[in-house]
């Protein structure tokens, strides 16, 4: 195992594909976001749809990928603990939660892989619309214009 895998075994990590990026954070969870120490971009096998204000990503088996940013998360349990809140995550009752958090392998930019955190849509996407690319940050300038 190479010591970059090594190290990343013993970090934890964050997939994010939406309003967790620095830039795309709201206010309520800006703080929060900018303790997030950013490794890298990653994807991971699954579709990312458009609910509007936000994406919500449905992982598997496919031939779609969702592009997001990979962060270490900083050794703080509140840290965690807020973005799950801001997520609309309950650990406590998951099956009522908005999105739940799961440990998922991502790809990253340099070939390697890390198990990370990623909140995943809790909810059928219905009619939203799914992001083709995969990726929420170009598609959400896209549709700026």
């Amino acid at each position: 195992m190479s010591s970059r895998s090594q190290r990343r075994s013993k970090n934890t990590y964050l997939f994010s594909y939406g309003t967790l990026i620095p830039g795309y954070a709201p206010p309520e969870v800006a703080p929060t976001v900018k303790r997030l120490r950013r490794v890298g971009r990653g994807v991971v096998r699954g579709r990312l749809y458009d609910l509007g204000d936000y994406p919500g990503a449905k992982l598997g088996r496919t031939n779609s990928v969702i592009v997001g940013q990979v962060f270490e998360l900083p050794n703080d349990p509140e840290v965690l603990r807020r973005l799950d809140e801001y997520e609309g995550f309950d650990p406590a009752h998951p099956q009522s939660s908005l999105f739940v958090r799961r440990r998922w392998p991502v790809l990253l930019h340099d070939g390697s892989k890390a198990m990370c955190w990623i909140h995943v849509y809790n909810r059928s996407p219905g009619a939203a619309p799914s992001v083709s690319s995969g990726d929420f940050s170009k598609f959400r300038g896209q549709r700026a214009r």
